[in-house]
């Protein structure tokens, strides 16, 4: 029996959630800026479409807020214990600085995982990718063969 593969691990690498090993974007460089955002049509190795419809990726932003607190608040606790916070000094300028400037930085990848991590809320893992096939239904939905 074949393992299945982690779905933290493939949201990471920016794989396909149907079958966690076709790549989700044309470029594998999150920080070549003209190209970052180019994903492929449909997944290389199972044929899962990348925009299942029209506007699919909207809800993104929650998820990239969500990200990005996630990543200020773990920048807090981590200052706190480094550093700690003080009324004396300006301790927190620096670190909100520091976490703006980080925030700056990892938009590019926070921005791919927030559209991997949507499409994994509604495309599912199939262990028999290889043997449904992908046909698009009537209203425009998509779904395995079979």
């Amino acid at each position: 029996m074949e393992r299945k593969p982690n779905i933290v691990l493939s949201v990471l690498q920016n794989k396909c959630p149907r079958c966690r090993q076709g790549k989700l974007y044309e470029e594998a460089n999150p920080y070549h800026l003209k190209k970052f955002m180019k994903m492929n049509g449909h997944c290389p190795v199972c044929g899962q479409p990348t925009e299942p419809e029209t506007g699919f990726y909207f809800g993104t932003g929650y998820v990239s807020y969500a990200l990005s607190i996630a990543l200020s608040v773990a920048t807090f606790v981590a200052w706190w214990v480094l550093f700690g916070f003080s009324l004396y000094d300006n301790r927190i300028f620096w670190w909100l600085g520091v976490n703006a400037a980080l925030l700056i930085v990892l938009q590019p990848v926070l921005m791919r995982v927030s559209r991997t991590i949507w499409l994994a809320f509604f495309v599912y893992y199939d262990a028999n990718w290889n043997r449904d096939k992908v046909v698009k239904v009537a209203d425009g939905a998509v779904a395995p063969e079979g």
